[in-house]
């Protein structure tokens, strides 16, 4: 038995004529008929009755009617997913995002995602650090990785999204913030401030960042607190802790005690990249990277 067989058996019982069957299946008469004789035979059973005037369906027949168009729907409704996860518009995606971007750029994303590619189901995994995203892209555990430039790492394509501009995080209270909101604060000017951090080690760009932009000043950043999340990070600044250099997304937070100002330093701007392992690109993949052009 093969599928032709059930597609045969379907139109006939549908049409309850050989005539116009063979015309809807684009065949001869003759060898429909031998085909419905060949499925009868193999199922032991009558599942039409003939007669020169009409075809009726037995008991029997219209009983596997039910189930055959269960089976060629459910045929019919594979092929279409495997084409549509083909074509990359249905099918699973995980992405992985960077702290500060995961306030920002991830909420709008997700959505765009969703209006775009209605079928895919996207999960996210947000405030990840770039090793651990690195981690998940060659485990398999994301598909994409939202995270901070340089990447140096063999296997992975690489595409710059984004630049954000550095901004200091500074308690409320802080003096600094008595300054007007668009004139920039020196790096000079935060020698000997408490600082809160990503965790550095290699582990964040940011916390690399603050470590060159301060060796270039002059001096070397006092780091009193390290933390992995951004929300952390921001809240600790709100409770007085120190302050803090962050990309600008970061304000989208909204964390009330918290006051920003730009920063003026040798480096004062970070890219944000989306980065995908070379050997598991697909579809999906590739255009879920062209829903994000859209919003840099």
């Amino acid at each position: 038995m093969e599928l032709r067989h059930l597609r045969y058996f379907r139109a006939v019982a549908e049409e309850l004529h050989f005539g116009r069957a063979a015309q809807r299946l684009h065949i001869a008469q003759p060898p429909l008929s031998q085909q419905i004789r060949q499925l009868e035979e193999e199922l032991g059973v009558a599942l039409l009755v003939r007669s020169t005037r009409r075809v009726e369906l037995t008991a029997a027949g219209e009983d596997y009617l039910r189930q055959v168009e269960a089976i060629l729907d459910s045929v019919d409704a594979a092929g279409r997913r495997a084409q549509r996860i083909a074509d990359g518009r249905q099918g699973n995606l995980a992405i992985g995002c960077v702290g500060s971007a995961t306030y920002s750029l991830l909420p709008r994303f997700v959505r765009a995602l969703r209006d775009e590619l209605p079928d895919v189901d996207v999960s996210v995994r947000g405030e990840m650090l770039a090793p651990e995203q690195l981690a998940a892209l060659e485990s398999g555990d994301i598909d994409l990785a939202l995270l901070r430039m340089p990447v140096e790492t063999h296997g992975l394509h690489v595409e710059s999204i984004r630049t954000d501009r550095l901004i200091v995080a500074f308690p409320a209270d802080h003096p600094l913030t008595a300054t007007p909101e668009d004139q920039a604060v020196d790096i000079a000017q935060l020698r000997g401030e408490d600082f809160i951090s990503h965790v550095g080690g290699g582990r964040s760009v940011i916390a690399g960042v603050l470590a060159a932009t301060s060796e270039r000043a002059g001096f070397v950043p006092r780091i009193r607190h390290e933390v992995e999340e951004t929300s952390t990070l921001v809240t600790l600044v709100a409770a007085g802790l120190g302050v803090a250099i962050v990309p600008e997304p970061t304000s989208a937070l909204g964390v009330a005690g918290v006051v920003y100002r730009p920063l003026s330093a040798p480096i004062d701007h970070v890219d944000l990249a989306a980065a995908y392992a070379a050997a598991r690109r697909t579809p999906l993949v590739d255009r879920a990277v062209e829903v994000l052009r859209t919003l840099s």
